[in-house]
């Protein structure tokens, strides 16, 4: 019988976002602070004769089957650093958003990574798999711990941060996508000539997840690039208008978007937003999900 892996993985949120002037390698430095998100991804990984890649669920179309896949580079990765090929079938049943600001193809790699480490029993320790991890992208560290972190630098130095209770998100889906390197070019514009401060983390915001204060947390929340992947997508003001008068505590787009976020009070009003925003006709779909969630499983 063929064995295989699978990995659940979460979705992200990004509670605050705070971005720096660009440095001299392209990136920005952050304050990152991610909350992971009830939303997953399912990978699967299979021996075979070559690697090879499949999607099914929602916009699985749009998902790169070949090796710019983060899925495809992580088991390449692992693969290189044990000496052997990367023969696997990988197979993403998508649930989040792509290209929405979730860090969908983020977990992807994530979860592929470790459902290669379980596969070929490599005995990687978590250091050594979030090393490969940051060799994949800003993202992925934090899809393989989940929970909530702080992340500086690119985003990808983490901090575990506590979280003293749940939170209830709604997440509007958008038409189509935003391009994260598009989102940071119209940032760097818009604030070009400007002092751009040193990004650091909210006190009021960390305190708000430790306590697990909803209404503090909702005034806390802040994302440096809004007003780029609004400029991108103005039609993203009519999602947020429309979530907020459904009754959200708060609302900010995700990451680079245009999936947009919603804090609410509770699981009842969390669905009462939910059904506004599809009834507002601003938007494709509307997820709600809790956080934090735990990061890649093995299941």
């Amino acid at each position: 019988m063929t064995r295989s892996v699978t990995v659940r993985v979460p979705a992200k949120v990004n509670a605050q976002l705070a971005v720096g002037a660009p440095r001299p390698d392209g990136f920005h430095d952050l304050a990152n602070v991610f909350l992971a998100v009830g939303l997953y991804d399912e990978v699967t990984v299979t021996p075979a004769e070559a690697l090879r890649v499949t999607c099914s669920g929602p916009d699985a179309g749009q998902v790169p089957l070949d090796a710019t896949n983060l899925a495809a580079r992580a088991a390449i990765a692992l693969a290189a650093q044990r000496g052997i090929a990367p023969d696997v079938h990988i197979h993403i049943a998508k649930d989040i958003p792509v290209a929405g600001g979730m860090a969908g193809g983020s977990a992807d790699g994530a979860a592929a990574l470790v459902a290669c480490d379980a596969l070929w029993a490599t005995g990687a320790s978590q250091e050594e798999l979030l090393k490969i991890c940051a060799e994949l992208g800003s993202d992925v560290p934090f899809s393989l711990i989940g929970g909530a972190a702080l992340g500086v630098g690119r985003g990808e130095q983490l901090t575990p941060i506590e979280v003293g209770g749940t939170f209830h998100w709604v997440f509007a889906v958008a038409d189509g996508g935003l391009s994260t390197p598009a989102v940071y070019g119209e940032f760097d514009r818009l604030t070009a000539g400007t002092d751009v401060p040193e990004p650091s983390a909210s006190p009021a915001l960390l305190t708000a997840l430790r306590k697990g204060d909803t209404t503090a947390l909702a005034g806390a929340l802040s994302n440096d690039l809004q007003a780029a992947a609004l400029s991108l997508r103005p039609s993203l003001a009519g999602t947020l208008a429309a979530g907020t008068a459904a009754g959200a505590l708060a609302a900010l787009v995700s990451g680079s978007g245009p999936t947009t976020a919603f804090l609410a009070a509770d699981a009842e009003s969390a669905r009462t937003v939910a059904a506004a925003l599809l009834a507002s006709g601003t938007c494709r779909s509307a997820r709600v999900a809790v956080s934090p969630a735990p990061g890649a499983t093995v299941v």
